[in-house]
């Protein structure tokens, strides 16, 4: 149990920290800074109990890597999903009651082909840097994984948040779904994309490391 409290404790801050500096504190350059800081704490609090996933995809891409055991994926989501889903409900009264047309409901601006693209690669990018610095023999017991995985969804965030919000997160999706920075109709876009680049993600770190099991 309490890896799945340490994963709830995770994506809620993750999640609760995404809303407030868009909703309360504004967007800018701040935005990308603060939601890879809080990863990357968060992930220094628990990853020695859970791995520190805090994502739906992370924690597929760690079970397809065999570091995650069948008993515990749906555990993870549920505790994943159910963090987020508080963390917006939390940032709902942290908001005092402002209106919903007081949220700026952000749309993909390139298009949907442009934001699942730009979600499938730096979700790929999330969850290969997960596999290699938090899972691999050749890394292991190293103290820069909470680093390199804070700073690769910083990058992300700079990089495409223009193009779709960048969640790189299906708990994250829903999170900004439910308070309303993004269209409902949105998210399976980012189901879709941050699946699947979990999924290569996995297959990727196996292709280059056999021996590793």
């Amino acid at each position: 149990m309490k890896k799945y409290i340490a994963e709830f404790i995770g994506t809620f801050f993750l999640v609760l920290t995404v809303g407030c500096v868009v909703v309360i504190g504004g967007a800018g350059v701040i935005a990308p800074l603060a939601i890879g800081s809080v990863l990357m704490v968060m992930i220094y609090a628990g990853g020695h109990l859970s791995g520190g996933h805090f994502n739906p995809a992370v924690s597929l891409a760690v079970w397809l890597r065999g570091r995650c055991s069948t008993a515990d994926l749906i555990p993870y989501w549920l505790a994943q999903f159910a963090a987020a889903a508080l963390a917006a409900a939390v940032l709902k009264y942290l908001r005092m009651g402002a209106p919903p047309s007081e949220i700026k409901l952000r749309d993909l601006l390139g298009g949907v082909g442009p934001a699942l693209l730009a979600e499938f690669l730096f979700t790929f990018a999330l969850a290969y840097v997960v596999l290699n610095v938090a899972t691999a023999k050749g890394t292991s017991g190293n103290s820069f994984y909470g680093l390199a995985i804070g700073f690769t969804v910083l990058v992300g965030a700079f990089a495409v948040g223009s193009v779709s919000s960048a969640a790189f997160n299906p708990a994250v999706a829903l999170g900004i779904s439910i308070i309303g920075l993004s269209s409902w109709s949105n998210l399976w876009i980012y189901l879709l994309a941050n699946a699947g680049g979990g999924v290569v993600a996995a297959l990727v770190f196996k292709l280059l490391n056999p021996e590793d099991r």
